[in-house]
Formats: C-alpha cells, structure tokens, sequence
C-alpha cells in the first residue's frame, strides 16, 4: 500500500529523524511496522520531504532516482542515527561502537558525491541544483551531533519517535500535538471514565 506522506510523518524536527520515524513503534513487539518496505518509498519520501524539510535543506531539492541502489546505504543510515540516538535520549550516553558506526554509514551516504555542501548557512550545498537524498540524509544525521541538538531530542511516550523539541523553554512532550497528544489526551479521559463507572457500579452493588 502506498504511504500517504502527509505533514505528520515529518514531526521529527530534521530530515534524518523523519527518516529514522518511518519505522512506526519500533520497541513494541506485534505493533511496529517499516513504511520503507516498500523500497518504493523511499523515492516518495524523498519528493515530500523537499517540500516539508524545505527550511532545513535550504530549499534544495532531494533526488532518489533510484530506491533500489540506494536503500542499502539510507537503510544504514536510518538505523544508526536512531540506535546511536534513542540510546542517548535513554542513558544520556553514547558508545564508542555505536559512534563509529554511525559515522561509517553517514560517510557510506556521503561517498563519490560530487555535491559541494557544509558552506556557511548553507549546509546542504546550492539550492540550485538536487541533492542526492542518501547524501542529504547523511549531512542531516551529522548535524544532530551538535550539543544543542543533543540537548533537545526526546522519545515521544505515545508512538516512540524521535524528535528535536524546538520550543522556546524546551517543554515539549509529544512529537505531534495535534496528533499524539490528542490521542493521549483522550486515552487518558477513556480510562477515567471507565474507572468512575466502575467505582459507581461497585458503589451501586454494595448499597444493593
């Protein structure tokens, strides 16, 4: 089945966490499921993400002619920007091996490009011309190495995804307000209400 790539698949902040989210509830046995399967997808990521990521790759475009020759190195990629990344919201810590390995697959994306990138407010290079995508996903997996970035990623407690809280006084829980806080929000008033009956059915029964 086709993926819709709406804005909500785009909650994570920046491009490499976006990507790292296309594995829904990773950690959740029977649940989690790979939007990227479909190696199909990838290209289709691509072409959303140069609209929702816009601002952040400077308006270049991302290219993915090809999902099949590159899923290898955007699949290495995601997993190690969200192992190296999860485990550090986690512990607070980060592995030499997980480090490595990271950046093993970041400069996997990156090799026999031709693409000029990482010039001064311009990270991804001139907005001109397309970026390869699995380039573009390794400059933005990079980037999250920065202390601020680090100081600002969360988990979010309803569909376990990676985000950068971008708020002004860093209060942020949810990656999607509107959507994962909406969903806990009335979870939360069901199992109330459930409760109270219950309480008022035990309550009825004794005064029976």
């Amino acid at each position: 089945m086709t993926v819709s790539w709406i804005k909500h698949r785009f909650a994570g902040g920046v491009l490499a966490l976006d990507a790292a989210n296309t594995v829904v509830l990773r950690g959740h046995p029977g649940k989690t499921f790979d939007r990227f399967e479909d190696i199909g997808e990838i290209a289709r990521f691509a072409d959303a993400a140069s609209v929702f990521r816009a601002e952040e790759l400077g308006g270049r475009t991302l290219t993915a002619r090809n999902s099949r020759q590159i899923a290898g190195q955007v699949l290495a990629i995601r997993e190690a920007t969200d192992g190296l990344f999860r485990a550090a919201v986690a512990t607070g810590e980060m592995t030499a091996e997980d480090i490595s390995g990271f950046l093993t697959a970041c400069a996997a994306g990156l090799h026999g490009k031709r693409e000029q990138i990482g010039q001064p407010g311009r990270p991804f290079g001139d907005p001109a011309t397309p970026i390869a995508f699995e380039a573009a996903l390794a400059v933005s997996a990079l980037s999250l190495l920065a202390s601020d970035s680090l100081a600002r990623m969360r988990i979010c407690p309803n569909c376990n995804w990676l985000f950068l809280d971008k708020s002004r006084n860093s209060s942020r829980l949810w990656c999607d307000m509107a959507v994962c806080g909406n969903r806990r929000k009335a979870s939360r008033h069901y199992h109330r209400k459930v409760a109270a009956k219950g309480v008022e059915e035990t309550r009825e029964a004794g005064n029976a």
